[in-house]
């Protein structure tokens, strides 16, 4: 069983490798040149990943400049800087805690040229005039534009350097002298970048003073839980080997290596503590820092361990990828039965072992109604579908399952009950009424659609159609023909200008069954035959007014000649 949903689980993350996009580079562009030295290396930032990784070589995929490290965000600060006039490939990798990280392609960039002498630094650690310093401590200094490597004196007095004489400690921004340096002392210390052009000039000392002599423990190891291991209970007792000489131990736990969201530093006195309440499936984080009078041990490492699989998603620290035991499901949360057509048949097209169907009451309390992947549903309301698969687990057999909560809805063929025109200058806006209990679509002279979500259809030509409501539940097909109420040739029987927008104009409307039809003049004349108005066909229309005058309502008559010299005759009312 796990074999297979091993495969599935390679199926999925197989799919959501292609469906996940990798990120653009922001700053440095792809292909750039003459970039500084000291720029932060920017990406956009992808919706849906929780952290990167990021490593940079000078061949593709390569690390020989950095090697992976957790980036803040979508951006990184190279902390030494970046080598001059050289071609570096960023590689960006999506880091997930619930599925396998995703390497993207790399990209590259050159950066400029040395130019000048690198700038002075400053010690960040100890401060300068600092007091009481532990004489284990290390020295510590700011990176510098250009510095390639940077050369460190120590001495008791300004200037001095018997402790250390201008040691060249690499391209580094940190040392930790060889011996201690000498208790209750005052210490003189200065730091002198260089590069292939030279050396920072004019660079001046920082003054601390240690305390006296002691020694900051040595960092420990963890006993329980190993680095690594999985299967640990929800409620372990945390154990570490104990440090003859540590007053106490700083711990923290988090679920993100540099997370801090289950412990944040906090302390204790003794080499174990009992943690309750361990989230299952998760893989958590630890680092324990043993400290005393003198300070805390340094270097301490981080390590990590998952608790019980459970149903996962777990991660398999001999492949680095995580396992998902809960099948895929794909389930409405509606679902619709058309009135009179009997029981409501559902089958499940999940792939899992089993199923199962529960009726939820009023109440909230569950019944169970089938054990099979199909289940037969008699009346409305709401119902659970759960699917589920099994695993091994020390001895136990633990079912992981996945449920969708759904609502059985009636629904029926829609009834037409109008269909409402509204005339414009050349076209009608038709508007279907229907009514009944479903979700329905409209269609205009086809059956088969397009169907739409609106029931108000905008350019329709003059004549006869048919219109179509379709219920989305499969419920059925209503249709009812419309056929425009029109005189000779497309002249509007009526018109209505009472200024509500609908049939306020009497004008012609090209039909759409005969060859198109030009008229030179279209001539109105009140039931006495005494002339009206003439219109252009290709204006609004007459708006039932003479001389800005309201004629009344009644039958008046046209005359319209077209251009082949035929005259069409005719007559309509005028309704206010």
């Amino acid at each position: 069983m796990l074999n297979r949903i091993l495969i599935l689980w390679a199926l999925l993350a197989s799919h959501s490798f292609w469906a996940q996009d990798c990120p653009n580079p922001v700053y440095p562009a792809n292909g750039a040149t003459n970039v500084p030295l000291d720029a932060t290396i920017d990406w956009e930032s992808v919706d849906g990943v929780p952290s990167y990784n990021i490593t940079m070589g000078t061949t593709p995929g390569g690390d020989d400049i950095l090697s992976t490290q957790f980036a803040s965000g979508s951006s990184y600060v190279p902390p030494l800087g970046l080598p001059a006039n050289t071609t570096i490939y960023v590689t960006i990798t999506l880091f997930f805690f619930d599925q396998p990280n995703i390497t993207c392609p790399s990209y590259s960039f050159t950066t400029e040229p040395i130019s000048t002498v690198p700038e002075c630094t400053e010690i960040t650690n100890p401060l300068n005039n600092a007091v009481d310093i532990n004489p284990n401590t290390n020295i510590s200094w700011s990176y510098v534009y250009a510095a390639t490597g940077y050369n460190l004196s120590l001495g008791t007095t300004p200037g001095g350097t018997e402790l250390l004489n201008n040691f060249d400690v690499g391209n580094t921004l940190t040392y930790n002298p060889i011996t201690d340096l000498p208790p209750e002392t005052p210490i003189y210390a200065s730091i002198v970048p260089y590069n292939p052009l030279g050396t920072a000039m004019g660079c001046t000392y920082q003054q601390f003073t240690t305390r006296a002599e002691s020694e900051i423990p040595d960092c420990t190891n963890i006993i329980y839980p190993l680095n690594g291991e999985t299967n640990v209970p929800l409620s372990p007792v945390l154990e570490w080997h104990a440090v003859p000489d540590a007053t106490g131990y700083i711990v923290t736990i988090g679920t993100t290596p540099t997370g801090t969201d289950i412990l944040d530093g906090s302390t204790f006195y003794s080499n174990s503590t009992p943690v309750v309440n361990f989230e299952s499936n998760k893989t958590f984080f630890i680092t324990i820092v043993p400290f005393n009078d003198a300070g805390a041990a340094e270097g301490c490492t981080q390590t990590s361990f998952t608790t019980l699989l459970g149903c996962g998603p777990f991660l398999d620290f001999d492949t680095g990828e995580y396992v998902i035991v809960n099948p895929e499901i794909d389930f409405p949360a509606t679902i619709s039965s058309c009135d009179n057509n009997g029981p409501l048949i559902i089958n499940s097209t999940d792939i899992a072992e089993g199923y199962r169907w529960f009726r939820i009451d009023q109440f909230e309390n569950e019944s169970l109604i089938s054990d099979t992947s199909d289940v037969t549903i008699t009346e409305n309301g709401r119902y659970r579908y759960e699917a589920y698969n099994t695993i091994n687990q020390n001895g136990n057999t633990i079912e992981c399952p996945s449920s969708q909560v759904f609502e059985v809805v009636s629904s029926e063929m829609a009834t037409i009950e109008n269909i409402m025109a509204e005339t414009l200058v050349s076209s009608l806006r038709i508007t279907v009424v229907a009514s009944g209990n479903g979700d329905y679509e409209y269609a205009i002279d086809d059956i088969d659609g397009p169907y739409l979500d609106s029931n108000v259809f905008n350019n329709v030509a003059p004549g006869s159609h048919i219109f179509y409501v379709r219920d989305k539940n499969g419920c059925g097909i209503a249709q009812q023909k419309f056929a425009q109420d029109l005189t000779v040739e497309g002249f509007p029987k009526f018109f209505t200008p009472n200024g509500d927008n609908i049939n306020d104009y009497w004008q012609f409307i090209q039909p759409t069954e005969t060859q198109k039809i030009v008229f030179k003049s279209i001539r109105i004349f009140d039931r006495y035959g005494t002339f009206i108005k003439q219109i252009s066909q290709y204006s609004l229309g007459w708006d039932g007014n003479l001389a800005g005058r309201s004629l009344p309502a009644g039958d008046y008559w046209f005359m319209a000649i077209d251009d082949s010299d035929r005259e069409f005759k005719g007559h309509f009312s005028l309704k206010r």
